[in-house]
């Protein structure tokens, strides 16, 4: 199957060095250092074991040197540097843990404190808190400021994100993550002085501003200023009612990741034990959503050849990222139309949940309660669009993040590390192809259309089904695919600020593909905003991206089905329930519509 690549006009993430860097020399705590030129003092301090302290950085999204906690002692220099923004200088003499380095540090440690919540026993971020492990790394035992009790927005209006501004220290990391990461700028500083806050535009609540709800103000916000709005307790309460059938469903990136919360390393795959736990926490099932992903593939790969065989609307676009599909109604309503109606893997298990599992095994539909584990906080917003159900019942009733469940797993008092492995439930919709297991990578569902779409286009089962050329965390992959006489030109893009300049070039006529995978996080879901959090330290010693999607094609390379239209549950829900792909009964239960948004409405 002939692929040809081309030459992305946006994506830098995996372009090769073609001139040789210069080297300069200079002296860390008395230690020699050599290190590029161009690089930061903090970068180069960190090349020889030293960690300078640092709370506003957050490497290639917040670099402005705002908090003053990373600064160090220039020789010659007549006050202190702040180091995540200082360029290193050949023969730069410089101290890192000087006396006038250290009172600073704390006095500027004290000032944060003094206007910060400091109930942190009752914290979400209690032990993962960036401010409060330099706090004791720094031996602060006391705050002799006062507070200024001003008073403190608590906005906890949507269903996705909770903004508390009484810990908010105003170092910018969630504002540049939204504005340089995602393009939608909805964060920004607003007042003066001791009345800077950070706030959407207007000082409206997050559910009236145009946001993604993706998580990424999450994700860099290192104290607990930002957090997702928790159904922990909907969960349990479901689970113990004993007249309530609950389905738990978990996305393939949650496996990913999930394993860091209990001490394991970055992108161990822990797909035994997190179905083991589940199990144990008393669901009365326990499916993959990796299924609903294999249907999906199956109602978006024959959407997508009808579209390009009969004259329908092209590039047709994935719908899959409930983020990014905000982000189109809100910035770019005029793709809406290139949108796939399909609904996204998680509602469509929920779906066939309450519809043909509640049939073949005669449950009450309204007495199953659906419970999805996403890595995603924009997909509690999703499962409550009022699109998303059928015959007055939601496609999906509680979504968790992977963080929440990690909490459920330490509440039921288990040792995750020492739980065995377990299967999924097996029955109706339990088997999954390794195409669905990729759904949680930048590139993962592109891949999986593909594979579904190359053999029905060739008529024949294909053995060179892996499309490497789309893989990987370049901004933006292309091909050209050679299938069944057809050229085919796709694309995949991840990360919405990127997207926006992507769609900006097809409006343009500077570009024009036939189908496009736009995720809306970068990386894909693996980087979902209810992912475990990461310190800034960890973000500049590891790409998460890359190591948790191993994990994702790790377990697609050991499915015995690796292509979705291959899985015989799938082909058995078609037979015997669905007839075909995109019939009517298909596009009752497993498709929707998507609207055009108001980005400030007056309510």
């Amino acid at each position: 199957m002939p692929i040809q690549g081309n030459r992305s006009k946006i994506g830098k993430g995996e372009q090769m060095e073609t001139t040789k860097t210069k080297t300069i020399t200079l002296m860390i705590d008395n230690i020699k250092v050599e290190i590029e030129e161009g690089k930061t003092v903090l970068e180069a301090a960190k090349q020889i074991g030293i960690n300078i302290p640092t709370l506003c950085f957050l490497k290639d999204t917040n670099e402005v040197g705002a908090c003053r906690v990373c600064v160090v002692e220039i020789e010659g220099a007549r006050n202190l540097q702040a180091s995540c923004v200082l360029k290193a200088t050949e023969g730069m003499v410089i101290n890192t843990k000087s006396k006038k380095v250290r009172d600073s540090r704390k006095s500027t440690m004290e000032l944060i404190l003094s206007t910060h919540n400091r109930e942190c026993l009752t914290c979400f971020r209690n032990k993962s808190c960036e401010l409060q492990n330099l706090a004791e790394e720094l031996n602060i035992k006391d705050v002799p400021y006062e507070d200024s009790n001003q008073t403190y927005t608590y906005d906890n209006k949507s269903h996705s994100i909770i903004r508390d501004q009484s810990k908010c220290i105003l170092c910018g990391r969630c504002v540049n993550a939204c504005k340089k990461h995602q393009g939608a700028g909805i964060l920004e500083f607003t007042g003066r002085g001791i009345n800077t806050r950070v706030a959407p535009a207007f000082d409206k609540s997050m559910l009236d501003s145009p946001c993604l709800y993706c998580g990424n103000c999450i994700i860099s916000c290192p104290v607990g200023a930002l957090r997702e709005k928790e159904d922990i307790d909907r969960v349990w309460d479901a689970i113990e009612n004993p007249d309530i059938h609950v389905i738990c469903q978990t996305a393939p990136a949650v496996r990913s990741a999930l394993g860091e919360s209990f001490g394991l390393p970055f992108g161990t795959r822990v797909t035994g034990k997190m179905v083991a736990a589940l199990k144990r926490m008393g669901f009365d099932k326990v499916y993959d959503t990796n299924f609903g992903a294999d249907l999906t593939i199956m109602e978006e790969g024959h959407e997508f050849l009808d579209r390009f065989q009969n004259g329908g609307v092209l590039p047709m676009i994935t719908s899959c990222s409930p983020g990014w599909v905000r982000y189109c109604e809100y910035y770019y309503p005029e793709f809406i139309p290139n949108l796939s109606s399909c609904k996204s893997p998680h509602q469509m298990l929920g779906a066939m949940a309450k519809s043909y599992y509640a049939e073949r095994n005669g449950i009450d539909p309204s007495k199953i309660f659906v419970v999805s584990v996403m890595p995603c906080t924009s997909k509690k917003t999703e499962a409550a669009r009022p699109e998303l159900e059928v015959d007055g019942l939601r496609d999906v009733d509680c979504v968790i993040t992977t963080r929440e469940l990690a909490k459920m797993i330490k509440q039921a008092r288990m040792d995750f590390n020492l739980l065995p492995d377990e299967q999924f439930d097996t029955d109706l919709l339990g088997e999954y192809s390794g195409a669905g297991a990729i759904f949680g990578a930048t590139g993962g569902v592109m891949e999986a259309a593909m594979r579904t779409v190359a053999d029905i286009l060739e008529n024949k089962d294909l053995e060179d089904f892996e499309y490497k050329e789309i893989r990987g965390i370049k901004d933006v992959k292309e091909a050209t695919l050679n299938l069944g006489g057809k050229t085919i030109r796709i694309a995949v893009v991840h990360g919405t600020a990127v997207a926006g300049k992507f769609l900006d070039m097809i409006k343009n006529g500077e570009a024009e593909y036939d189908f496009i995978e736009i995720m809306g996080c970068s990386g894909g879901c693996v980087t979902g905003g209810g992912q475990p959090h990461l310190t800034a330290k960890q973000m500049m010693e590891v790409d998460i991206r890359k190591e948790r999607a191993k994990a994702l094609y790790e377990e697609d390379e050991s499915r015995k089905y690796r292509k979705s239209h291959q899985n015989p549950q799938i082909q058995a829900l078609y037979k015997d329930y669905l007839e075909e792909p995109n019939s009517h009964k298909a596009h009752k239960l497993l498709h929707t519509h998507y609207n055009e948004r108001e980005k400030f409405p007056i309510r």
